[in-house]
Order: C-alpha cells, then sequence, then structure tokens
C-alpha cells in the first residue's frame, strides 16, 4: 500500500492534500497496489479525498493531535504505516512535512526524498526525480530500502478526479504526550497559500515605499493571483514575511510570476525559478533577473503596472 498523510488546516483539506493523493494514487497505480489516506485529528469530508484516488481513507482522532507537535505526528504516521502494511508514505513538501519526513525516515529504517516533483520511476526499480541546487538541476534518486518516504512539492502535478467519495475508518496508535504546547495561531486568511498559489504579483525595492503597494494590489486582484515580495522588502517591514519568496523565504511554482522592481538576485531566483512562465518588469535593462524571464518589460514600473492591470481589466470585459 500507498499511505498518503494527508494534511488538513482547521479540519479542511486544501489543494496540496489534493495533489498528495493524486500523487499517491499514480504512484500506487504504478506499483500495483491501492493508495490510502491518513488524515490525523478533526477533519471534515474526508471521504471526499477518494475522488482524487484513495481506496480507503483512515483517520487517527485523538486530542494530541489538535495542535501539531513534529514527535506525535511522526509516531502517528508510523504507527498508521506499520499497522496498515504502507510501504511508501507520500506527505506534502510544506512546514509540516519537512519537520516530519527525516523522523519518519529514521524511525522506519526508510530511503527518503524530500521535494520530489515526478511520479516514481518504477521499472525494476524504486526512482524518485528531485530538484537540486537551488532548481537549476533535476537529481533522480533511487531508493532501495522497504520502507520509502516521500515529500511531493506543491503545484508539481494537479489534482485529477479518479474516483469517487469512500468511506472513513478509524484506528488508534500510542501516541506520546506532546512536548511543544501551542498559544496562538496567526494565519493569512481569505487568500491562497503561495506555495499553492498558480498565479502570483511580487515586488522589491523598486516600488520605493509600502504606501505604493496598492498598484500590486490592484494587478493581483485583476488577475485573482497571490501577492509576494522580495526578502528587502520584508525585512524592511513594507510586507508580511509570509509574502517573501526566495531561497531564505518560501520557494514557489506558480504557471505565472510577475516580478515588479525585483533586481533578481540568485537568492530570489532559488525560490521561484522552477515557475512555469516569468515575467519581469525592470527599468534596468542590465537586472539579472531578464536572464531568467520568459517575457521582459524594460520600463518604469509605475507606468508599466498600471497599464497592464488596465489592459487586463478591459480584456476580462
Amino acid at each position: 500500500m500507498v499511505l498518503v498523510f494527508a494534511e488538513a488546516t482547521k479540519g479542511i483539506f486544501k489543494k496540496s492534500a489534493q495533489e498528495t493523493v493524486t500523487y499517491g494514487y499514480q504512484t500506487a497505480q504504478a506499483m500495483g497496489t491501492e493508495c490510502g489516506v491518513l488524515t490525523l485529528g478533526s477533519v471534515q469530508d474526508a471521504g471526499q479525498l477518494g475522488v482524487y484516488g484513495a481506496s480507503k481513507v483512515y483517520n487517527i482522532s485523538d486530542a494530541k493531535l489538535e495542535q501539531f507537535d513534529a514527535q506525535v505526528f511522526t509516531s502517528a504516521i508510523t504507527g498508521a504505516a506499520q499497522q496498515l502494511g504502507a510501504k511508501v508514505i507520500v506527505l506534502s513538501h510544506n512546514s509540516t512535512g519537512k519537520s516530519v519526513i527525516g523522523r519518519l525516515a529514521a524511525r522506519l529504517g526508510a530511503g527518503s526524498v524530500p521535494g520530489a516533483n515526478a511520479v516514481p520511476s518504477i521499472n525494476g526499480s524504486f526512482k524518485v526525480r528531485t530538484p537540486v541546487f537551488s532548481g537549476k538541476a533535476t537529481a533522480t534518486v533511487e531508493i532501495t530500502s522497504d520502507f520509502k518516504v516521500i515529500s511531493l512539492i506543491g503545484n508539481s502535478l494537479p489534482p485529477v478526479e479518479s474516483g469517487s467519495a469512500v468511506s472513513v475508518e478509524s484506528i488508534s496508535v500510542d501516541l506520546p504526550e506532546p512536548r511543544v504546547k501551542v498559544k496562538s495561531v496567526e494565519r493569512a486568511e481569505g487568500i491562497v497559500p503561495l506555495p499553492e498559489a498558480e498565479l502570483v504579483v511580487s515586488a522589491g525595492r523598486g516600488l520605493k515605499g509600502p504606501e505604493n503597494w496598492g498598484i500590486i494590489d490592484e494587478l493581483a486582484a485583476e488577475l485573482g493571483a497571490t501577492t509576494a515580495c522580495s526578502r528587502p522588502v520584508a525585512d524592511v517591514g513594507w510586507r508580511p514575511h509570509h509574502e517573501h519568496v526566495g531561497q531564505t523565504g518560501i520557494a514557489i511554482r506558480p504557471n505565472l510570476y510577475i516580478a515588479a522592481g525585483i533586481s533578481g538576485a540568485i537568492q530570489h531566483l532559488a525560490g521561484v525559478n522552477n515557475s512555469k512562465t516569468i515575467v519581469v518588469i525592470k527599468k534596468d535593462p542590465e537586472a539579472p533577473f531578464f536572464k531568467a524571464a520568459d517575457y521582459g518589460v524594460v520600463g518604469d514600473l509605475f507606468e508599466v503596472v498600471p497599464k497592464l492591470t488596465e489592459a487586463i481589466r478591459k480584456h476580462k470585459a
């Protein structure tokens, strides 16, 4: 069995969970086995994950799982995998997945591939593809261990509806007492999270100040995009840190990434160069970002961005 850990936010499954289940189902099909899904804590409509290929959904309901603790989550997933006879465990390559994948591999004696971006190749061996060197190259990793653990980068493959809703079965495993006490959680509400966003509009210091950010918000609103920023913008407090994309921020893979007033330092490119289409708006024709761009506009962003927004508005009308 391939066991997928589907994470919920406030009990609701987002696009990343659908992608991970799709990936698990396609992996199970290649292996000639079935795909099961594990959910933890209080969740809603878990059976609907069967639409994306799960043949069975399992839930562990325990008060210890209501807040994230890496040790407790690792124990839950390990126990479920052993109980259900799963040999391949798949998770999302998000903050939870990054915290858990190494612990899972150690517990199970498993080979692991963090940040996979394609369904494994299974032809006499089990090989997984993953980007390396900040996305500049791709490595193919062969896993030879009995247990295998993989985390999937967001937007690597679209969710595919291949089944129907299934029943949810409760299981139980022994869990340790949490060592972490969560006092509060602050989340950005009402937006598509950057790792899941298919359209992103970003800006840097070329915007000159937070008071000018309105033109970026207007463009994003017309496109239905999520906004992002470079590290210097987040560091000086123009934008919140959860919008910072780059090597030290969030790595993204949108279908379209529009960057205005960003020079394109290597640290920023490392987090965005897996975007399918990159559009750069910058006054300096020598800006390094133009070398990575699919489309470049050499011009004043204060003139170009409003005109682009208006053009999109007219096109939509």
